[in-house]
């Protein structure tokens, strides 16, 4: 699920926070991709005309497969070595989220079911793609197709967008590739989204900065964790009533959950109520300390291969009734583009000059200047409105 509402709170807070460019724009640069989010999201996307999972004559899925190898193919067409990386054993605060998605997908499957006897086309499809679930034989035969390809990955020992996190702060990697926002709070410097996304969707690379996405907020990184679960996240339960405003408004008032939580529960109105059990500390925790390889852990070692193309023709033709000339055509893509010695970024050569904590508070200011004088215009845009509303029809 990842944190709700937090790209558009950045877009409203923190515009310069986030670059919008496209794919080659990451050319020369190593990028560490969230691979559970990925293989969930071809299992989604990845469909025949029909609009259903894509499947080889013996009835095995094969979206996942058909998204993983060309949309990496198209990755390293433009320059860019992935490293993926695999969730692990979920932390154990995030148990009633997946109850929760397990209960969810039960319900869709039953509605699909239905959608089957007495619905629509529409209805079946849309009902069938709530109950994708990424299973170990989709992630098992995804590790086995990126050996082939000669691309490296790591299983985390929790959470991929924690680990992802890991190697972009050591370098190891530019960024941390993902659809989930929650990859901005394991102190992600740089998030990169929609890099698995097909081209035919034309969706622009979204690169979001951590220290842009502070200094637009005016928070540090404990406010802005604090309010990424007033926002909801995966290991809490959201407060009801409490929306993305309320919660920047929340965190900007009171400074931390602790003093937001005293102020509901003394709160005369009782405006707000506390879910029963709201383990909001332990979550804050999990996105301080997850549980993570360091970057200087063996299998942070990572090495890009030549494919092994009989390997593949192997798996994907043989196994699971790919084109062979396709396959081999892609093979030998992937061989060139992973071999050739890719041209240096002029940012390799320099190490990023930390802000002082003058400029720092400058851009913090700066940003709270723009926030002040947005709202202003809004107020001010509002009251016209209303006014042009009130006039008579006919009058000048």
């Amino acid at each position: 699920m990842g944190i709700k509402q937090l790209a558009q709170v950045i877009k409203d807070h923190a515009p310069d926070a986030i670059k919008i460019g496209e794919i080659k724009n990451h050319f020369g640069r190593k990028v560490a991709i969230d691979a559970s989010m990925s293989i969930y999201s071809f299992l989604v996307a990845v469909r025949g005309n029909d609009g259903q999972q894509l499947m080889n004559e013996t009835g095995e899925t094969t979206s996942h497969l058909m998204g993983m190898f060309y949309r990496t193919l198209r990755i390293v067409d433009n320059g860019i070595k992935p490293v993926y990386v695999f969730d692990g054993a979920p932390p154990k605060l995030k148990s009633g989220e997946l109850a929760k998605r397990f209960a969810r997908k039960a319900e869709a499957t039953e509605a699909a079911e239905e959608a089957k006897e007495t619905g629509t086309a529409e209805e079946v499809e849309k009902f069938s793609r709530r109950t994708v679930r990424a299973t170990r034989e989709h992630n098992d035969e995804c590790k086995r197709l990126l050996t082939l390809m000669g691309v490296p990955y790591i299983v985390a020992p929790t959470e991929a967008e924690a680990q992802c996190a890991v190697l972009a702060r050591a370098s190891k990697v530019y960024a941390a590739a993902s659809e989930d926002m929650d990859t901005l709070c394991f102190d992600s410097p740089i998030l990169l989204r929609h890099l698995t996304f097909s081209e035919q969707k034309k969706e622009p690379i979204q690169e979001f900065h951590l220290d842009r996405v502070l200094a637009g907020l005016v928070m540090d990184r404990k406010q802005f964790i604090d309010l990424c679960i007033l926002l909801g996240c995966d290991y809490v339960d959201p407060i009801p009533k409490i929306g993305p405003s309320t919660a920047v408004n929340l965190i900007r008032e009171h400074g931390s959950l602790e003093k937001v939580v005293e102020f509901i529960q003394n709160d005369p109105k009782h405006k707000y109520t506390l879910p029963d059990d709201w383990p909001y500390k332990e979550a804050r925790e999990l996105f301080f300390d997850p549980e993570v390889r360091s970057a200087d852990h063996p299998d942070c070692d990572f090495k890009w291969n030549a494919p092994d193309v009989e390997g593949l023709v192997k798996f994907l033709v043989i196994e699971k009734g790919f084109s062979e000339d396709r396959v081999r055509n892609a093979a030998q893509r992937l061989n060139k583009n992973l071999k050739t010695a890719q041209q240096a970024r002029l940012e390799g050569f320099f190490k990023p000059v930390q802000r002082t904590k003058e400029e720092v508070a400058s851009l913090k200011r700066k940003n709270e200047e723009k926030r002040v004088e947005s709202k202003k215009k809004q107020r001010v845009d509002a009251k016209a409105k209303k006014e042009a509303k009130a006039k008579p029809r006919g009058t000048a």
